[in-house]
């Protein structure tokens, strides 16, 4: 990353904070996307999309715990397993074309998800424990592997089965993504012992956006046009990663 490019990234950081703190998320696919349309080097990219990650998440959980709308019941069998396996694939150091390729990926479904529209805001079940767990796991090990929290998944899932309302689920993901990005951060140290120094001069762009998003879109800040927006973003992103030589 050259200082040229720095205020440039900080900006887009300050956006994409504000933009997915507003719908209850933390940002780590927008921040991926930023990153890589700016080519910053895949390895740096995971940690330090990580490190954003825990800071926005953590001002949404609080946010969100504050609405009244966070379930314990329906958080902890998701988190049980994400956690030990967020740090396991925090750990694991893919070589950088199949990195590329996954953070693509991830991208792509982020982009679908967000142009996704939801059903009817109904709770038709809890889910079962062990279904929880499992899905969790599997979220937590994505969540390490490609920086992200996890959470841009568990959404949808949550209010696809009817598990949660739109705002319950923003709540659990919000918590999930915190949990997740902790434990993929101190995997990803524990391999490179390695600290992403670029996400120290961004942190301020991400706590004043992240701040600033989850207060507006508590008072019911519209969502559609951002999450379009942020969905062209991604995918762009998403295809430049996936099909560049």
């Amino acid at each position: 990353m050259t200082p040229e490019q720095l205020p440039l990234l900080a900006a887009g950081i300050l956006v994409i904070a504000f933009l997915y703190s507003s719908v209850g998320h933390a940002g780590a696919s927008g921040y991926i996307a930023v990153m890589s349309l700016l080519s910053v080097a895949p390895e740096v990219i995971r940690p330090t999309a990580l490190v954003l990650n825990i800071l926005v998440a953590s001002i949404a959980s609080w946010q969100f715990w504050r609405s009244g709308n966070f379930s314990w019941r329906l958080f902890w069998p998701f988190a049980v397993a994400a956690l030990p396996l967020a740090f396991v694939g925090g750990y694991i150091a893919l070589p950088a074309e199949v990195l590329k390729r996954l953070i693509g990926l991830v991208l792509l479904a982020s982009a679908a998800r967000l142009l996704f529209k939801p059903p009817d805001d109904v709770v038709v079940s809890e889910p079962s424990r062990f279904v929880a767990v499992l899905l969790g796991g599997g979220l937590g090990l994505l969540a390490g592997m490609t920086g992200t929290g996890g959470g841009i998944f568990l959404t949808p899932v949550l209010i696809l089965f009817g598990w949660a309302k739109a705002k319950t689920a923003g709540a659990v993901s919000a918590v999930f993504i915190l949990v997740n990005s902790t434990a993929g951060l101190l995997g990803n140290l524990s391999a490179t012992s390695a600290f992403p120094t670029p996400a120290l001069a961004l942190a301020l762009a991400a706590i004043v956006g992240g701040s600033a998003g989850s207060y507006l879109g508590s008072r019911r800040l519209p969502h559609t046009a951002i999450k379009r927006l942020l969905a062209v973003v991604l995918t762009i992103a998403g295809a430049k990663l996936m099909f560049s030589v």
